[in-house]
């Protein structure tokens, strides 16, 4: 039998594919092995917080998250919060800033401000129901926003609430509206409860705008107001396969709805996505 000539050709090019083959079994398995790291919206435990903050973060970083994202201050100036995170080891993964605190008149003090806590999420909470207009100069102002606040290694973003999947004139949701005309760099923080209140799919949206996820509620959705993380309508294993593999930086647990034990229910929030593997 005549044996076939291999060419350096032929060598090279085999070689480039057995490479190409691991380093995509590799990315593939870094992506299964990525980490994100796990923090709370403090709103969650809004009332301890308004009596004592310094206690309820020593509470929750003995929990064992990672960071906090704040929803208001309770009265403390910004050194005084960087002290309390520092003393728990605790990062800021966001603050939902009001949308005022961004117009050009306050964002300089509003950015001075995260720098000092230590946060570069500057992710506005809630804008009312408008027409398709009105969401189309928000999208042009984050835009903008988003290169005013690049140059202090921040981002700008917006996170989900029910109303924001309803339909504008054109018969596009203003989700899409906004999203679909702001740049990559605005993050679309989704809530996984909110989007289901809204009757969207969380899963789909995820899908819908890759890279755009940098941080991300993690909300159950039914049940009553004890139903934790894991034990309601979220389908969590596709949410999270979404974003682990993708730019995901922070998952941020949020259970708002203030029932007897509110601490109680954000430790078992935990606790369920310890289970799930995602500590």
């Amino acid at each position: 039998m005549r044996k076939q000539k291999v060419t350096r050709r032929d060598f090279l090019r085999a070689g480039t594919a057995a490479g190409l083959g691991l380093t995509l079994a590799g990315l593939a398995e870094a992506a299964a092995k990525k980490k994100i790291p796990i923090g709370l919206q403090v709103y969650s435990l809004r009332e301890q917080a308004a009596k004592d903050l310094p206690g309820v973060l020593e509470t929750v970083a003995k929990m064992g998250y990672k960071g906090v994202e704040f929803a208001g201050y309770y009265n403390h100036e910004a050194p005084a919060l960087r002290k309390m995170l520092d003393a728990n080891g605790l990062v800021c993964c966001g603050t939902h800033a009001q949308y005022d605190t961004l117009k050009p008149d306050k964002i300089d003090a509003t950015i001075e401000f995260n720098k000092v806590i230590g946060n570069k999420y500057l992710i506005v909470p809630y804008m009312p129901a408008a027409g398709r207009q009105v969401w189309l100069d928000r999208a042009k102002e984050f835009n903008e926003l988003a290169e005013k606040v690049k140059p202090h290694g921040m981002l700008v973003g917006y996170h989900a609430h029910a109303h924001d999947f309803e339909k504008v004139e054109g018969g596009q949701r203003a989700w899409d509206v906004f999203f679909g005309n702001t740049k990559r760099e605005v993050v679309m923080q989704m809530d996984t409860g909110n989007c289901l209140d809204g009757k969207a799919d969380p899963v789909a949206v995820l899908k819908q705008y890759p890279g755009r996820a940098v941080t991300i509620h993690l909300k159950e959705h039914g049940g009553d107001a004890h139903t934790v993380i894991g034990q309601g309508e979220v389908k969590w294993a596709d949410v999270f396969r979404l974003c682990e593999a993708d730019v995901t930086e922070w998952y941020i647990v949020e259970h708002e709805r203030g029932g007897a034990d509110s601490i109680g229910d954000v430790k078992r929030c935990l606790d369920e996505l310890r289970k799930m593997g995602k500590l």
